[in-house]
């Protein structure tokens, strides 16, 4: 069995970038993780609502255990390297999965480069030897707008077939109501399928997820 830990810098990362995979990751009777990073710094009633939000997509993916280090979101960058690696570390160490998703190293947000270079630096064999393999995702919205340079593009090297749960992704997706809105907005229902289409017609099926594997140990 596979204990998958998934990275949300915000809350529906998860979904954009790797939902149809762990829903099948769960299908298979595996075990899907759930580490939200951030959390919204509002009123009380956009926390309560967005909490809300959080609880019925858990419930939705059935997550085996959800884990949130409620920082600041969009001021990720305000805390101290080695306090973000001890709060990950911690997380890895509990749930000790095999595979783990991060964010594109490359997204044009912040919060979402600060995570991934603190958990990539989480992820050392000889520290972490249960980790056997590594991808980052694609998250619309903040990938696409990476600089277009060599060492900033998203160049996937994996796909996983996600057709029978593109429906359950798109409904799990707009449970996060303020986060999806129309065509063209980059997190729209059409731009998700289209994107899921796209790298489906990589790979020779209806709708995919694509990643890039940055390390597997056998």
């Amino acid at each position: 069995m596979n204990k998958v830990l998934v990275f949300a810098v915000h809350p529906d990362d998860e979904t954009l970038g790797c939902g149809g995979s762990l829903l099948r990751y769960k299908a298979n009777g595996d075990s899907i993780n759930w580490l939200i990073c951030t959390t919204v710094d509002e009123d009380q009633s956009v926390f309560s609502i967005r909490e809300k939000e959080i609880e019925t997509v858990s419930n939705l993916y059935n997550f085996d255990s959800v884990h949130n280090l409620r920082l600041k979101t969009m001021r990720v960058d305000e805390y101290s390297f080695s306090d973000l690696i001890k709060m990950i570390s911690k997380v890895i160490n509990d749930v000790k999965p095999n595979i783990i998703y991060l964010p594109f190293k490359s997204d044009v947000h912040s919060d979402h480069r600060k995570i991934f270079e603190a958990a990539f630096s989480c992820t050392k064999s000889f520290r972490y030897p249960f980790i056997k393999k590594i991808y980052m995702f694609e998250t619309l919205s903040e990938t696409e707008f990476a600089p277009s340079t060599q060492h900033e593009n998203f160049v996937p090297n994996t796909f996983v077939d996600i057709s029978t749960f593109m429906d359950k992704k798109i409904e799990i997706m707009k449970i996060f109501k303020s986060e999806i809105s129309e065509h063209p907005f980059p997190r729209s229902e059409k731009n998700i399928r289209a994107l899921g289409a796209f790298r489906g017609a990589s790979c020779g099926c209806k709708y995919a997820e694509s990643f890039m594997l940055l390390k597997e140990i056998f």
